[in-house]
């Protein structure tokens, strides 16, 4: 009988967001709700399925675990691409991949998440919060600011940094813009203006990032461009951890040189005893940008109707 696996479903609402009976009738259904380990723990965990439904680049499938799946047919990804993915190991082993769809009606949601965790760094929202529930109510709290009148700067300019942009302006905020690719032309479409990102880092009390991670982007920001951010300021991650140097800001935080609002980081989930569990000046949430109810209703039902056309022998969105 045909096995399906439901990777990664981490917060346990895949079963709820698609009608999963007519791939239920046709083959057995398996979902994973816990992180994987490791690819030995992969490979021992999805050796004898036939289809993977993979959700974005939570689990690598590098070759080397490809080559330790021997029934495996057909992998489904969420998005149009998955970066963790070795492509050219899928088509030598004649490997099915097809892709989801984007509607467009989640669009916002990770630009929306950058706000507001932009929000909630600039006034303590958490550690109110944890005050309120341990019985306290001010003390501890740190003193917020006013994003009235200060300066935002979007590293990345394109669909998400573009909102991010436009929130900063609705918040009376003076926007910066900076890529590698970025004209002062093209920011002034967005109402930013261009800046090198020294100028961008220097200037601004509140860094946002919107880029692609790829062998260009990745720790676009080292140890001497958070040297060069404000005293104070808040760094926003909702793109992918990569992107900084983990270590560099590990230490900007520890000394309290800046605040860091992330969503991402290098290894997810975060192992238990990373020191950003404990870094004084940081708000973290568990990678949920782009996981709003909209984004699941599109991507589960997709991923159903990818599997029911493999297994008629007329797949679909194909990547």
């Amino acid at each position: 009988m045909t096995r399906i696996a439901v990777l990664d479903d981490w917060q346990g609402i895949a079963r709820r967001n698609a009608d999963w009976s007519p791939l239920e009738a046709r083959a057995e259904l398996v979902f994973f709700e816990e992180a994987i380990a490791d690819e030995d723990a992969a490979a021992a965990a999805f050796a004898e399925f036939d289809i993977l439904l993979t959700m974005r680049e939570r689990t690598p499938f590098p070759a080397s675990l490809i080559a330790r799946l021997p029934r495996l047919r057909m992998i489904g990804i969420t998005g149009k691409s998955n970066p963790s993915l070795d492509l050219a190991a899928c088509a030598a082993r004649g490997i099915i991949v097809c892709h989801t769809e984007p509607s467009g009606r989640s669009a916002s949601a990770t630009a929306e998440l950058a706000l507001g965790l932009l929000i909630a760094a600039a006034r303590g929202i958490p550690a109110g919060d944890a005050q309120i529930r341990a019985g306290g109510f001010q003390h501890g709290v740190p003193v917020g600011i006013t994003l009235a009148g200060k300066t935002l700067g979007v590293i990345g300019l394109g669909r998400l940094g573009g909102l991010m942009a436009r929130y900063g302006q609705a918040l009376g905020m003076e926007v910066l813009a900076w890529s590698r690719n970025l004209t002062p032309e093209k920011a002034a479409e967005a109402g930013a203006t261009y800046a090198t990102k020294e100028e961008l880092l220097a200037r601004s009390d509140a860094v946002s990032l919107h880029l692609v991670l790829s062998d260009r982007s990745r720790g676009i920001l080292g140890a001497a461009d958070l040297a060069q951010m404000k005293p104070g300021a808040i760094l926003i991650n909702t793109s992918r951890g990569p992107l900084v140097d983990e270590a560099a800001l590990i230490a900007a935080v520890t000394e309290g040189r800046i605040v860091a609002a992330l969503d991402v980081f290098d290894r997810e989930p975060l192992p238990a005893r990373h020191p950003l569990r404990s870094a004084p000046n940081t708000v973290l949430t568990p990678h949920i940008g782009y996981g709003v109810a909209e984004t699941w209703a599109e991507f589960y039902p997709q991923s159903v109707e990818n599997a029911l056309a493999f297994l008629d022998g007329t797949p679909i969105r194909v990547t």
